[in-house]
């Protein structure tokens, strides 16, 4: 007779048992195997019983050595963003690891890919694994069933004893139970145009940003607000919107310079369309900023590497990562675990950078 493979588990050289074989055998979800495990949650004792009994039978192990070499507890985190290899959300979710790795806590990171349904999808999935917080990283989108549904997620998990923390992007408003991270993200817009203004451009191309996130909303708004305080009559035809990427800013620029579009200085919606667009203007013979003044926003490394260096808008973004995971901490350890009950947003500043990519127009300065 063939060996009962249920017996064979946890024997060397066999089948380990995992925490699905543990829950079939107890008659319990995985995630009651995990508080028991934890003992983060109350379980009755004839359900504890069942489940210590199992585990036994089944040679399964809580590996408490290689929990205690990585320096982490049995709590999570969940990091939700639109695309891990783009600087701003990756800057954003160090600072949220590395904060919450400090208090002992493992993070889970998830990409959406700019889908806002795949979202929606690992919130729930976050939830299903009981993960302490849910941070959503970076712009959303104006849609109302969408912002009807994360606010219906949100509220599940402050009932469940978690919290969704929304890190760069807007309130769900009153009814949804979240705490926010955000930047000054339109004063941001309006210092680098009003910077701009003042050193004699007025015809100010906005390029880059995608029309339906926040961010660019955002963006744009404070654009056009330094426009009209400076008496700039707005023109349509210089707020290119699109996409944030390089592509997008190389393959626009060089259809606005087909155009003869005129236009002394660029607004480039981030750093990787400042970048898209620097190259399309060197092949085009144009020199920065001799020709075409050009600035960016967020000052991730690649406005450092561009040549003339970039001037941009600064965001502390690993910094705003750090307090995203703050907001739900108060100490170092699990113990101090707290999942704050009311909502509220912390605003941190922006800040121009100053380099190399502009001159004035008002005395000829090279």
């Amino acid at each position: 007779m063939a060996p009962d493979p249920e017996k064979q588990r946890g024997r060397p050289g066999q089948h380990r048992a995992t925490v699905v074989d543990v829950a079939r055998r107890a008659g319990v979800s995985t995630a009651t195997v995990s508080r028991v495990m934890n003992r983060n949650y109350p379980v009755a004792a004839t359900t504890r019983e069942r489940v210590e009994e199992a585990m036994h039978e089944l040679g399964y192990v809580v590996n408490a050595h290689a929990r205690s070499l990585a320096g982490i507890s049995g709590r999570t985190v969940g990091i939700i963003v639109n695309e891990l290899i783009d600087p701003f959300h990756a800057y954003i979710a160090r600072g949220i690891e590395r904060e919450a790795t400090d208090s002992g806590l493992l993070c889970l990171v998830c990409c959406t890919q700019g889908k806002p349904q795949r979202e929606l999808a690992f919130v729930e999935l976050m939830h299903e694994r009981r993960a302490d917080a849910v941070v959503l990283v970076g712009g959303s989108i104006d849609e109302h069933a969408y912002k009807v549904e994360l606010a219906r997620r949100a509220r599940e998990l402050d009932a469940g004893g978690s919290k969704l923390v929304l890190c760069g992007r807007p309130s769900l408003g009153n009814g949804a139970p979240t705490v926010g991270v955000e930047y000054d993200n339109e004063g941001g817009a309006f210092g680098i145009t009003d910077y701009l203004v003042t050193r004699g451009h007025e015809q100010i191309l906005f390029l880059g940003g995608e029309p339906s996130l926040s961010t660019t909303r955002e963006r744009l708004a404070g654009h056009q607000r330094a426009l009209k305080l400076r008496g700039i009559v707005r023109n349509p035809d210089l707020e290119q919107l699109g996409m944030f990427s390089r592509a997008f800013g190389y393959r626009r620029m060089r259809e606005l310079l087909s155009k003869r579009l005129e236009f002394s200085a660029v607004f480039a919606a981030n750093d990787i369309v400042a970048a898209g667009a620097a190259q399309a203007l060197d092949e085009a013979g144009l020199r920065i900023p001799q020709d075409i003044s050009l600035v960016g926003y967020d000052d991730i490394p690649v406005a450092q590497d561009l040549r003339p260096r970039l001037t941009t808008v600064r965001i502390p973004l690993e910094e705003m990562g750090r307090q995203a995971a703050r907001v739900v901490l108060t100490g170092g350890d699990e113990d101090h675990w707290r999942a704050p009950t009311t909502t509220g947003t912390l605003r941190l500043g922006t800040h121009i950078v100053v380099r190399d990519s502009v001159v004035s127009r008002t005395d000829g300065e090279k």
